[in-house]
């Protein structure tokens, strides 16, 4: 998205399609020609682009206004409008056909991986929904993780679990790094049990939490003394070799915590991961 010196000048008079916002970005600085500037703008208009396909104004299925009419809405040349929709191709959002147009690919074809698309998809209105959605995957992957770590776990992949939890003490009642420690709690359980797919689970696990935790939990000042303390039972378990329990102690940890992201006022003062 353009810095704050290139700020985008918006007419809120409708489109033709009357649902999407016309927007002519231009330089805003001297000795600064509008081709150097539209080098950089092709971002802006996948990110926008982007944002409206994830929040449904342009749903599964739906062709995209032609080159044409986009060119007008933004202000841009055909060359930045083609580098642009590349973006949105290479996330799997949109694929053109000959005849047809450019069209919305399904949901499931999206790469839900990709860092941009796990924030647009906060930012949207369905935000809720999708860490309902990622919850749902963590169900079906901590448990499990947790019981096969309380098999497995080396020496050494303990203290990396009883660091993070140890820091999550130290933060609990505010400090910047409590978000940090929590994150790494969970990946170290998941490291802890030897999978490398399971680790590799978990970067797309941490690197969508600590967007959650960005941009939904941005005024969190402290964690729940409720989820501290399962934080502790579960490294309890990992400890004492009892894989029942650490599977069982983990569900009802993300249960739990879903249930606190749920919940009215979510954003403002404690949160887990």
């Amino acid at each position: 998205m353009p810095s704050a010196s290139r700020k985008s000048k918006v007419d809120k008079r409708p489109s033709k399609r009357g649902s999407a916002e016309r927007v002519h970005p231009t330089s805003g600085r001297e000795g600064k020609s509008v081709g150097t500037f539209e080098r950089h703008i092709h971002g802006f208009v996948a990110m926008t682009l982007g944002r409206e396909i994830v929040s449904g104004l342009y749903p599964p299925g739906a062709v995209l206004p032609t080159a044409e009419e986009t060119c007008a809405r933004f202000g841009v040349s055909r060359t930045v409008l083609r580098e642009a929709y590349n973006l949105l191709t290479a996330k799997a959002l949109i694929v053109a056909r000959p005849k047809v147009g450019t069209r919305v690919r399904p949901k499931s074809e999206w790469h839900v991986f990709d860092p941009d698309l796990l924030a647009w998809q906060l930012e949207s209105d369905q935000g809720l929904e999708f860490v309902s959605s990622l919850f749902v995957l963590r169900m079906m992957v901590e448990p499990p993780a947790a019981a096969l770590a309380a098999k497995s776990a080396s020496i050494d992949t303990i203290e990396q679990i009883t660091d993070a939890f140890t820091r999550m003490k130290k933060f609990q009642n505010g400090g910047g790094g409590l978000i940090e420690a929590d994150l790494d709690f969970h990946m170290a359980i998941l490291s802890a049990t030897g999978n490398p797919f399971l680790s590799g689970l978990g970067g797309f696990i941490n690197a969508a939490l600590r967007r959650t935790f960005q941009l939904t939990w941005q005024g969190a000042e402290r964690i729940h003394k409720d989820r501290l303390g399962q934080h502790g039972k579960i490294l309890q378990a990992i400890r004492a070799r009892d894989p029942a329990a650490a599977r069982s102690l983990m569900t009802e940890l993300l249960t739990d915590s879903l249930d606190d992201a749920s919940k009215p006022g979510a954003k403002s003062k404690q949160m887990s991961a």
